[in-house]
């Protein structure tokens, strides 16, 4: 499935091809698109990469069982809410493994699952918007971000992968955050 054309095609395609003939491999393309998106996601309620990505392999495996329940309109929305509901009840289900206090935001956060289309459109647009910012960045900013917080490396790691000094890693980094911040508060204007 990775044809030129398939890639093409949008979220929606997708979904209804896979609603027509139940071949999950429309879904693998559709999950592929949004792994990295997920993962980090994973990594930023869990904070370990092992746990992270088995939590990615569930939740590809409780969207190819839920999709059929529900009419997605916005489906990079969707799973972000199936993604962190999922993370939501690891940290909730094993409180002693990731020594983390369920507070009543999670709960909030839990229970405010958004049904309404207004939500989830606002989400999928937060979500892109923060796609394109982090497009705008230069190059060494967007490796240095992508690297830190997808990936969680250390800036160690970080400057023997790239070959960066630390100094510079760190600049990247803070500079690329305040300028993700900048790009991000410019788009939310330009949408209003």
């Amino acid at each position: 499935m990775n044809n030129p054309a398939i890639q093409q095609l949008t979220d929606q395609e997708l979904l209804q091809r896979f609603k027509a003939d139940k071949n999950s491999e429309w879904i693998g393309v559709l999950f592929d698109r949004y792994a990295v998106l997920l993962l980090g996601m994973c990594m930023k309620y869990l904070k370990n990469e092992e746990d992270a990505r088995d939590a990615v392999q569930q939740i590809f495996l409780k969207v190819l069982s839920e999709v059929n329940k529900h009419e997605i309109q916005f489906f990079k929305a969707w799973i972000y809410q199936v993604a962190k509901n999922y993370c939501l009840m690891q940290l909730r289900n094993n409180p002693l493994k990731y020594k983390t206090e369920i507070t009543e935001k999670h709960i909030a956060d839990m229970e405010a699952e958004p049904l309404d289309k207004k939500s989830f459109q606002e989400k999928d647009l937060l979500l892109e918007n923060m796609e394109l910012a982090i497009q705008q960045l230069s190059p060494e900013q967007r490796t240095c971000i992508q690297l830190f917080y997808m990936q969680k490396k250390s800036y160690q790691e970080i400057a023997d992968q790239t070959g960066y000094s630390l100094l510079q890693v760190k600049s990247y980094i803070q500079n690329g955050k305040r300028n993700l911040k900048l790009l991000l508060e410019k788009q939310q204007r330009t949408n209003h």
